[in-house]
């Protein structure tokens, strides 16, 4: 028997208009619904997660801050308990990743620019961080937002195909999506690739077979495709397109990203459009040929992910203080609204833990 359980992370504090309080526990059940387990509080802005392996170990970065931390998961309850805090790895971090072998994450630091690792120790907790790259490139023309360097997401590069050591990470400050992996006397490699002027790169996701990446970018609404070389870490751009209509001119920015597991269509969000924009990826080159838009039924929509049951939507509609299930149709692979809506404060991450029982 197996049980699925659903994590949020949230924003709590009060320069970030937030209503939450801290990382949230759901038991999702196989009709879809979502019964509430636990919400460890009070934390400071747990916005986003990465969970080991085993399913057994949590771990969250806390924006707008310098810290990461660690918890363990009850396999049989699925209760958070606390086991330690690390601090020192770069102000505001984003995003965090494990390395290919489990045993350290990378963590971004959005204000310093910064690519941070923290071994994992054997019981799961955190030691000091050990090793750093500081991002480098020339800033983008946003005046405000792009001041200098500031990584949105470190996900490791990996498909069917492939379990690599690079680490994808869309620079928004830099327009330059950079590919890292560091060698075992623990220097690091760094190539980085240009976007277009005043894109905004911000997150990525793979195609499950073929060599490409997709990145989602978010001062300019846009999807760029990059084909990515394994074997030394080179990024080519092959293809840009809008995520908004092209008679939307109010202010909207991209967020979240997210790709069929047979790597048929892309999800991206818009927030101030509100909407989720479904790309169709052809199944021959793996490059876009349509877009349609679905409302996000709420504001703000930061983030979206896929069930794992390959065949719900979720989207994380943080200023609505709501998480909104969608079922993803058959036909084309469009979000419909189930109905489904998780009251939560200010979310802004979700990922599943599957335990046996």
């Amino acid at each position: 028997m197996e049980r699925t359980f659903a994590i949020v992370g949230c924003r709590t504090t009060i320069e970030r208009n937030a209503k939450g309080t801290g990382i949230s526990v759901y038991e999702v059940f196989p009709s879809g619904a979502w019964q509430h387990l636990q919400t460890l509080e009070p934390l400071n802005n747990p916005s986003f997660l990465a969970l080991n392996k085993a399913q057994d170990r949590l771990y969250a970065v806390h924006g707008d801050e310098n810290e990461v931390s660690s918890y363990r998961i009850d396999p049989n309850s699925g209760f958070l308990s606390p086991l330690n805090m690390q601090t020192g790895i770069g102000r505001n971090p984003v995003h965090l990743e494990f390395s290919r072998d489990g045993t350290s994450l990378v963590i971004a630091g959005y204000a310093t620019g910064s690519l941070t690792c923290v071994p994992i120790a054997p019981d799961g907790s955190l030691d000091a961080p050990s090793r750093l790259v500081m991002l480098e490139g020339r800033a983008g023309p946003h005046c405000i937002e792009q001041g200098s360097s500031h990584p949105h997401q470190v996900s490791r590069y990996v498909t069917r195909h492939r379990n690599s050591d690079w680490h994808i990470v869309p620079d928004k400050g830099l327009d330059t999506v950079f590919a890292v992996r560091w060698l075992p006397d623990g220097t690091s490699v760094v190539q980085g690739a240009r976007a277009r002027e005043g894109a905004g790169p911000r997150h990525a996701a793979f195609h499950p077979d073929r060599p490409l990446i997709y990145v989602v970018n978010e001062l300019d609404s846009t999807l760029t495709t990059w084909s990515f070389d394994v074997a030394s870490g080179h990024l080519d751009p092959v293809n840009t397109i809008s995520v908004i209509p092209g008679n939307h001119h109010e202010w909207t920015r991209a967020a979240g990203i997210a790709i069929s597991a047979e790597g048929g269509a892309l999800y991206v969000t818009n927030r101030g459009h509100d909407t989720i924009a479904s790309v169709v990826l052809d199944s021959a080159t793996g490059l876009p040929t349509d877009v349609q838009w679905t409302p996000a039924q709420g504001k703000f929509p930061r983030f979206l992910c896929i069930g794992p049951d390959g065949t719900t939507l979720y989207v994380a509609n943080e200023n609505s203080h709501a998480i909104v299930q969608f079922a993803l149709d058959t036909e084309g692979g469009r979000p419909v609204p189930t109905g489904r809506r998780i009251d939560t404060g200010s979310p802004v991450c979700i990922i599943f833990a599957r335990i046996a029982q």
